[in-house]
């Protein structure tokens, strides 16, 4: 038996991507979180919840990179 190579990530149609972006537009209030930041664990169950595909936390950061977002890091880390 020979392999058929890796399985692919199920991939969010261009139509899928926009209400994405629309719903990450919002904010993360808007569905429910307290944190005013998105996370990759929260968009990915965005993604779970409004299109039912499963995407691992590396997968979700593939995805979002591929279609121009970028992670935004502090430049330096809080007091507190």
């Amino acid at each position: 038996m020979r392999s058929q190579g890796p399985a692919s990530l199920p991939k969010p149609s261009d139509q899928q991507f926009a209400q994405l972006e629309a719903e990450l537009a919002k904010g993360p209030a808007a569905h429910g979180w307290e944190d005013q930041c998105w996370t990759h664990a929260l968009v990915r169950t965005v993604i779970g919840r409004r299109f039912h595909l499963t995407y691992t936390i590396q997968g979700v950061r593939k995805l979002l990179v591929r279609n121009g977002w970028s992670c935004q890091v502090p430049a330096r880390r809080a007091m507190e």
